[in-house]
C-alpha cells in the first residue's frame, strides 16, 4: 500500500511540473492544455479498460464525479499561468487537506491524539512555507487554485464510493470531456501550441492523470479522508524538487525543513492507529 501511495504522489506532483512547465514555455496555451489533458486520458482509460478484465465490470457514471474533475483541471491549468509549481501545489493540497479532514470530522471519523500530532506537523511544515519571505503568488491565480482544490477534495471524497476503479475513472474523464470542450467555447482565449506542448499535455493526461486516478481510487477504499488528505501533502514538496530541477524555481533551507515535517507528520498519520488514543 505504501509504494502505490508514493507512486501516486509522485505523479500527482508531476501533473504541476507538467503544466507549469508547458505554460511557463508558452508552448500551450491552458484551455488547449486542459482539453488535451482530459482527452489523452480518456484514450488511455479507453485502452486499459478494453484490454484489461475491468471491461467486465459495471461501468459507474456519475456526472458529479465528472464535474469535480472538469473543474479541477481546468482551473489548475489556468492558476499555473502565473503561480509556480511549488507554490500552486501548496495551495491545491492545503485546500484539499483541510476541506478532506472537516469533511471526515462532520462524517465521525476519528482523529486520534497521536495522528492528530502527525497532521499538526503536516500542516506546519505547509505553514513554513508560506511565512513572510516566500514569494506571494498572484491573488487571482491563487483563488483559482483554491477553486481547483476544492473541486479535487470532492472528486477524491466521492472517489470513495466506487467499487471499480478503471471503469469509474473512464466514466469521470469520458463525461468531463464535454464540459471541457464547452470550457474552451466559452472562455475567449489566445490559443496556442507547439510540439512540447503536445507531449507535455498528452503525458500528463494519458500518463500521470489516467493510471495514478485509477491507483488512486483503488487506494481510496482501504484509508480513511484524515490518511487520504494527510499523504497528499507530500506533493507540494515534491513538486517543490521537480520544478527546481525542470522548471528553474529555487530550493531554500525552509523548503527543506518544511519538506521534512510534511513527510514526518505523513509517517505519523499513516502508522498510528487511529483508535489508540482518542481525542
Amino acid at each position: 500500500m505504501l509504494f502505490k501511495i508514493i507512486i501516486v504522489m509522485i505523479a500527482f506532483a508531476a501533473n504541476s511540473v507538467l503544466c507549469r512547465l508547458a505554460l511557463a514555455g508558452q508552448h500551450i496555451d491552458p484551455m488547449t492544455f486542459s482539453l488535451i489533458r482530459v482527452g489523452s486520458g480518456f484514450v488511455a482509460l479507453l485502452g486499459l479498460f478494453l484490454y484489461s478484465k475491468s471491461s467486465q465490470d459495471k461501468v459507474q457514471w456519475s456526472l458529479k464525479n465528472a464535474f469535480f474533475l472538469a473543474i479541477y483541471i481546468v482551473a489548475f491549468s489556468c492558476a499555473y499561468l502565473q503561480i509556480d509549481a511549488g507554490i500552486g501545489a501548496l495551495l491545491l493540497f492545503g485546500i484539499v487537506q483541510l476541506t478532506m479532514v472537516l469533511y471526515g470530522y462532520w462524517q465521525g471519523e476519528q482523529i486520534g491524539l497521536y495522528r492528530g500530532i502527525g497532521l499538526c506537523i503536516a500542516l506546519a511544515g505547509i505553514i513554513v512555507l508560506l511565512l513572510p519571505g516566500t514569494h506571494a503568488p498572484d491573488w487571482r491565480y491563487a483563488l483559482i487554485m483554491v477553486i481547483s482544490g476544492f473541486a479535487w477534495a470532492g472528486y477524491s471524497i466521492a472517489g470513495r464510493d466506487m467499487t471499480q476503479p478503471v471503469s469509474s475513472t473512464l466514466a469521470s474523464f469520458t463525461l468531463a470531456l464535454p464540459i471541457v470542450l464547452m470550457a474552451n467555447i466559452l472562455l475567449n482565449q489566445e490559443r496556442y501550441i507547439d510540439l512540447q506542448g503536445w507531449v507535455l499535455a498528452i503525458l500528463s493526461g494519458g500518463v500521470t492523470s489516467s493510471g495514478a486516478y485509477v491507483l488512486w481510487y483503488a487506494i481510496l477504499k482501504h484509508i480513511d479522508r484524515v490518511t487520504a488528505s494527510t499523504v497528499q501533502l507530500s506533493v507540494p514538496c515534491l513538486a517543490i524538487i521537480g520544478g527546481s530541477l525542470f522548471v528553474n524555481e529555487a530550493v531554500t533551507g525552509r523548503v527543506i525543513l518544511s519538506s521534512f515535517m510534511v513527510l514526518f507528520g505523513i509517517v505519523l498519520v499513516i502508522y498510528i492507529n487511529p483508535y489508540r488514543s482518542k481525542v
